[in-house]
């Protein structure tokens, strides 16, 4: 069977095989390789030990306890004389020992782990049979330069060739056992799913519901790259779901199991629950904070709702109270403080309107409030909040909306964007630095954004000296 690999992941298995060593490729490159996608994750194990592989490469390191060394896409690419194309140069590729491993009492790592003699005990620790799978290269081959077909050979114990078939998602062995090991792998089960659009298979389904609560033992860094990575993925909705059902939610977003079953008025015809997985599966942007906020916009309507008698239900100030839950989820999910942040506007600023009347100083508020850098990402999360109401994606009100901001998008939108600085009005007024100067720069911003032609270095000298009398 021939497969198109990596030329910097087959020089490194010829050169330890060269060296007297078995080795193989194993994990999440194998199993995108053989569904027909382009990996960036090679990952490859061996017979030889740490000490044996390190002296093998140009640039290497080895800081961890799991016999893993590590090699740089740029240090492989001059070692092996490899085409640029090969691999990037950040990209990092795993050359791992041989392993067995022992208890895992705090659900997260092995107590111990040893060193295994063979590729099939070191596939026989893995997570999914569909990650179970290993490749190795005939050695008579003559390895090219730059990514290519190869003959290879091909162990499967666990039948994860015929799992990618049925596109099914099953654990190697128990899976009890495999959730016992390590916790995470429930999330990663989720979200493998989602991402390759498989289902879970049912004892393996059954398990993560039975072990769900073990994944508080995890920590917060883990669990937020996995639910970032699940947010991310082609069927984010469809994860979300299932980490309600199988309750992993009650660990990961218990805020969200809150909105079940809360109805709405007016537009909406669903619950806030459906409503947000609606808004999920809706929204445009691949980028997993927009999702998140997506996902979030309406976290805080069980908070806030009132009752109205024949009018149904108010959520008056929902968008201020969630902003700041979003925010403290993200903060939790360890995102970082920027992408906190983009969380917080995200949600903050979703519930904008549009009158034809706005005039465009009100346009150039807007973009200024939610920040140029965030205005494709609002429009995405809108899109998803209409096609979660049921609505379509777009209106003519919102076309409209978006044609006006490209208007306005280059207009002065921050005090930056005046001509004037502040060193020129205290050399202008012979003043110090100090509360005057912010106050006149943001006197003249205000006049600016009324009106945008009187952005100029005559007219602010003008104001600058009215403003310091």
């Amino acid at each position: 069977m021939k497969l198109k690999l990596s030329s910097a992941a087959v020089s490194i298995v010829k050169l330890l095989e060269e060296n007297g060593c078995e080795a193989w490729i194993v994990g999440g490159a194998v199993r995108d390789v053989l569904l027909g996608e382009k990996s960036t994750d090679w990952d490859i194990t061996t017979s030889a030990t740490p000490e044996q592989i390190l002296p093998l490469f140009s640039e290497s390191f080895n800081d961890n306890a799991f016999g893993t060394v590590m090699v740089a896409g740029k240090h492989v690419k001059e070692q092996f004389e490899l085409e640029p194309e090969s691999c990037l140069d950040e990209e990092v590729f795993d050359i791992t020992t041989y392993r067995t491993e022992g208890a895992y009492s705090d659900k997260r790592r092995p107590d111990k782990v040893s060193w295994g003699e063979s590729i099939e005990e070191d596939l026989k620790r893995r997570d999914f049979t569909i990650n179970a799978i290993a490749i190795s290269v005939s050695a008579s081959q003559r390895i090219s330069k730059s990514d290519s077909l190869y003959e290879v050979k091909i162990l499967d114990p666990y039948e994860g060739q015929k799992d990618l078939e049925s596109k099914i998602l099953r654990a190697v062995g128990d899976p009890e056992t495999r959730f016992e090991e390590d916790a995470l792998r429930m999330m990663r089960a989720i979200r493998l799913g989602a991402q390759l659009g498989f289902s879970i298979e049912k004892k393996t389904l059954d398990a993560i519901r039975e072990k769900s609560s073990n994944l508080s033992e995890i920590a917060w860094e883990r669990i937020g790259a996995e639910t970032m990575k699940l947010l991310g993925s082609q069927h984010a909705a469809d994860g979300g779901q299932l980490m309600v059902s199988t309750g992993i939610a009650e660990i990961v977003l218990p805020e969200l199991l809150e909105s079940k079953g809360v109805k709405q008025a007016g537009h909406h015809i669903y619950d806030v629950y459906t409503h947000l997985i609606e808004s999920l599966r809706g929204c445009p942007s691949p980028d997993p904070v927009v999702r998140l906020s997506t996902l979030l916009h309406d976290i805080d309507k069980p908070v806030v709702m009132k009752e109205q008698g024949p009018r149904g239900v108010t959520f008056y100030n929902h968008e201020v109270s969630g902003a700041r839950t979003a925010k403290r989820i993200a903060s939790r999910l360890r995102l970082s403080k920027h992408d906190q942040d983009r969380v917080f506007t995200l949600v903050r600023w979703h519930m904008f309107a549009y009158d034809p009347e706005m005039t465009d100083a009100s346009i150039r508020r807007f973009i200024r409030r939610v920040g140029k850098e965030n205005i494709h990402e609002m429009m995405a999360l809108r899109t998803g909040d209409r096609v979660g109401g049921g609505s379509k994606a777009t209106s003519w009100r919102l076309t409209e909306m978006q044609r006006r901001i490209g208007e306005q998008f280059y207009e002065p939108l921050s005090l930056k964007d005046l001509k004037i600085s502040g060193d020129e009005i205290m050399k202008m007024l012979d003043i110090k630095p100090g509360r005057k100067i912010g106050e006149i720069l943001n006197t003249l911003f205000e006049e600016i954004i009324e009106d945008s032609s009187l952005n100029n270095k005559e007219y602010l000298t003008k104001r600058v000296k009215e403003l310091g009398k």
